[in-house]
């Protein structure tokens, strides 16, 4: 259900009566990483401001049910770009820094999808989702092939992995970026020397300290997960991030505005190490977590200025989303927790990051295309994982058969158009290795726990049983009446808890949904 005013649905009218089938906006989706439904002030925060966010969900379609696929980060990006529960692959965990391209070349994906219509691609920021050969992984210092380029992509400047894990380097196409031949980069999983420098020999030179797990190498005063050497000329500062994303972009946009394109910007805000630039650092009064949620913003504002600069505003779908829900504490001790005060990143929701209770992957959602889609809020649930069927409808591109097999055409519910359903149900997923899922048909949760669950994000106010080791039985929530999940009505309606486990099996063992 979406409410809009009269004078909106007038203009949306207008504005419909002049696109149809087949038509070739540019596409741009803006992932935000760990950012969770009460970050962001359009969705009720009250401790903090993000006004880009919230203008592009004033001027936009704001959802309230808008889902990733998996509560981390590796899972939905493959899910996003191949239309395919992660599930249903092995090794679409959390990528390792030095794991193979989880994405071989010959699959299906958005971006080639979209290069079927003409669509020039790109993606630029954090990737994970491994680069190189199975069995044989990245070449660091050669070509570091497949990647993104053997998969649709006719761009791409990246973040290899994710920042709290080696290398910081950024790779451009197929290679490290200002990378010395003669000074190559060795990336490993055993320390490389007894002297070579770590967070657990080194803590005192720290100018953040790691809480768990990230007491590696050292680079830019923060250790990491993994080892590496080498690649001095092309090392990055964690605080030039976001300004590189936005300049490259910058320039990308720039020399591809003439014909329709395809940006994923994928940000590496709110993602742990948080070191925001230095003019936001102290900014939030919610600690580097808050600084990086404004400097997210202040991305997403610079995202729509350069479409404005450029004139295709009015001809570009802009969708907003994030990876996975939020966390507090992800390995380093940089006051998320401590300076929180009253500030709730998961909004009504219980759990968070690698949980799959809502807070997981319930997270921000909004569709903006100027003169297009009416301003307004929408109830329908759609999700990542529907975007190449989504946009390939939206272009006339048929979707084959063997392709995207749980992505489901909601463009007319990401559109705002009136009347137009989203999805009926929906899987979601942890990291992928426990067996623990949720399944949402309808305002009825069903919850598959079989291994611990994370800790709950402060605020949540969770039962301990949640995250008890062990089988733990299904349970069964009515989200209409209990948002948080805090209510098993197992017992009391013991037909929809069958209803709901015989569906998640089906879909399960069928190997697609759609």
């Amino acid at each position: 259900m979406k409410y809009i005013t009269i004078p909106s649905l007038l203009a949306f009218l207008c504005a419909a009566l002049c696109v149809g089938e087949g038509e070739k906006p540019n596409i741009i989706v803006i992932m935000a990483d760990d950012l969770g439904y009460g970050d962001v002030s359009a969705y009720g925060a009250t401790e903090i401001e993000t006004p880009h966010i919230d203008q592009l969900a004033k001027d936009g379609l704001r959802f309230t049910s808008g889902y990733c696929s998996a509560s981390t980060c590796t899972p939905t990006r493959y899910s996003m770009l191949t239309g395919t529960y992660a599930f249903r692959k092995k090794g679409t965990g959390i990528a390792p820094p030095n794991g193979p391209s989880v994405i071989q070349p010959g699959t299906e994906t958005l971006p080639s999808l979209l290069k079927q219509a003409g669509y020039r691609t790109a993606v630029i920021g954090k990737w994970h989702l491994g680069l190189g050969a199975p069995g044989e992984g990245p070449d660091w210092n050669g070509e570091l092939k497949p990647g993104p380029l053997e998969i649709g992509f006719d761009y791409c400047y990246l973040l290899p992995t994710t920042n709290d894990r080696v290398p910081q380097v950024y790779v451009e196409n197929h290679r490290v970026k200002d990378l010395d031949p003669d000074d190559p980069l060795w990336v490993g999983r055993k320390k490389p020397s007894p002297g070579h420098p770590t967070g657990k020999t080194h803590r005192d030179s720290l100018k953040m300290d790691w809480s768990h797990g990230h007491n590696g190498t050292i680079h830019n005063g923060i250790s990491r997960i993994g080892f590496y050497t080498g690649g001095q000329a092309a090392r990055f500062r964690d605080e030039d991030l976001a300004d590189e994303w936005v300049k490259q972009s910058r320039r990308w946009i720039t020399e591809n505005k003439d014909r329709p394109f395809f940006l994923f910007f994928a940000s590496h805000d709110n993602h742990v190490p948080r070191m925001p630039h230095e003019r936001f650092q102290g900014k939030s009064g919610l600690g580097y977590r808050g600084d990086a949620i404004l400097q997210l913003d202040w991305c997403v504002g610079e995202l729509m200025e350069i479409l404005r600069e450029q004139g295709i505003e009015e001809n570009t779908l802009v969708v907003f989303c994030s990876d996975n829900g939020p966390v507090l504490d992800d390995g380093y001790k940089d006051g998320a927790r401590e300076e929180l005060g009253l500030h709730e990143p998961n909004g009504p929701w219980s759990g968070g990051k690698y949980s799959v209770l809502e807070g997981g992957t319930r997270t921000p959602f909004i569709t903006y295309w100027k003169g297009r889609i009416a301003p307004g809020v929408s109830r329908e649930m759609v999700c990542t994982i529907d975007f190449p069927a989504s946009f390939a409808a939206l272009n006339g591109v048929d979707l084959p058969e063997k392709a995207a097999l749980d992505s489901m055409n909601v463009i007319g519910a990401l559109l705002g158009e009136p009347g137009a359903a989203g999805r009926s149900a929906l899987v979601q997923q942890d990291n992928g290795n426990g067996g623990n899922f949720g399944y949402r048909k309808g305002t009825w949760k069903l919850v598959r726990g079989r291994a611990q669950y994370t800790q709950p994000v402060a605020g949540a106010n969770l039962p301990k049983e949640i995250y008890r080791r062990g089988n733990i039985e299904d349970r069964l929530y009515d989200l209409s009446e209990d948002p948080a999940e805090l209510f098993n009505l197992a017992v009391k309606k013991p037909e929809k808890l069958v209803e709901l486990q015989q569906e998640l099996d089906a879909v399960i063992q069928a190997g697609r949904s759609r």
